[in-house]
């Protein structure tokens, strides 16, 4: 008897202890689902969506695609991003972008609501030509400001080359097949009735056209950079060196055509010319997309123009800001945030 009751209590306690462990495991189980799963995917969800939507409206960070991390895009954005966020009341983050292309596109996917960008560029999305022929039009952007130039330069080690004209029959290196570079070349070449059939051409980077000039593989190159360029100094040091200026009947020609470039001089002690050199820019700007609220492009414009002389410590460029100049590229029309600041200031820049 004593035998069966031991094995009864014993049946007994197994069974409660069964009973434990599954009313302990089953709830930690669904807890565990409920918790981690269905919740965050929905709140991943709504943030994404909200953020896309309305980013300056919900109070989002706003995201300002800038360049690669070693160039001016970058760091000047970066500083720019930084200063508005602590002391415009608006918030917001520079992030590594891939060129002025990239940027576009970054915007129109809805993976930024700022972007650093090219003036030509810009209005070649705007447009949906050149290297946005085949991709379309983009136009969900609008101008912020135009911050800062960069020359186009036409350099050469002969100096039997002085005009545009001279580059006929010559071996010209017009930058990559499809890039900015190449595009400006062709516009600078047109306005003087040639083509890319009458050069030459190769197609090369900044620091490859360089080599080749030093190395005598060609006779000029186009560069599209802030001079001093570095290729440019780098060159001057081995070899001679010279730009090609432009006679102002062709650069009011080329402004005519292409309101994305402005006429600009580049002092002949810049390189150690002996004489200045006439030639055309295109603009860096920023963009913004056309859903970021007007309060917030307000402030943002605000903030660089009415803070850049005392900023020149934290980053050169904003020696170079003007606001005559940022109100000046108008091959895309700005948003209404930068257009109420320019007002206030009594300059009136186009809006859509």
């Amino acid at each position: 008897m004593k035998k069966i009751l031991a094995l009864l209590l014993a049946a007994v306690l197994v069974l409660g202890m069964a009973a434990c462990a599954a009313s302990t495991e089953a709830p930690a189980s669904t807890d565990a689902s409920a918790s981690t799963d269905a919740p965050a995917s929905a709140d991943a969800s709504a943030s994404t969506d909200s953020s896309a939507s309305t980013p300056a409206a919900s109070g989002a960070k706003l995201r300002f695609v800038t360049g690669g991390e070693s160039g001016t895009y970058y760091a000047f954005g970066s500083v720019i991003a930084q200063h508005a966020t602590n002391n415009a009341g608006v918030d917001i983050v520079g992030l590594v972008g891939n060129g002025s292309q990239s940027n576009v596109f970054e915007l129109d996917d809805g993976n930024a609501e700022l972007a650093f960008c090219q003036s030509d560029v810009m209005a070649y999305a705007y447009d949906g030509t050149n290297i946005f022929a085949d991709t379309g039009a983009v136009t969900c952007f609008s101008t912020v400001a135009a911050l800062y130039t960069e020359q186009v330069q036409i350099v050469t080690t002969n100096p039997e080359i002085k005009t545009v004209e001279d580059l006929k029959g010559k071996n010209v290196s017009i930058g990559a097949a499809g890039s900015g570079v190449y595009f400006n070349a062709m516009d600078i070449l047109g306005a003087y009735g040639l083509s890319e059939s009458d050069i030459n051409p190769t197609y090369q980077s900044f620091g490859d056209s360089a080599d080749a000039l030093k190395n005598g593989q060609i006779d000029a190159a186009f560069i599209v950079a802030g001079a001093p360029t570095t290729a440019v100094t780098d060159l001057a040091t081995t070899k001679d060196v010279y730009l090609v200026s432009l006679d102002d009947a062709h650069v009011e020609q080329l402004l005519a055509s292409s309101p994305y470039y402005t006429k600009v001089t580049i002092p002949a002690d810049v390189y150690g010319l002996d004489a200045d050199t006439v030639t055309v820019a295109v603009g860096a700007v920023i963009l913004a997309r056309d859903d970021v609220s007007e309060d917030a492009i307000y402030k943002l414009v605000a903030d660089i123009f009415d803070n850049a002389a005392s900023l020149t410590d934290t980053h050169a460029k904003y020696a170079e800001i003007d606001l005559e100049y940022g109100a000046s590229i108008t091959s895309v029309p700005y948003h209404p945030g930068a257009a109420k600041y320019f007002a206030e200031k009594g300059i009136e820049v186009p809006t859509k």
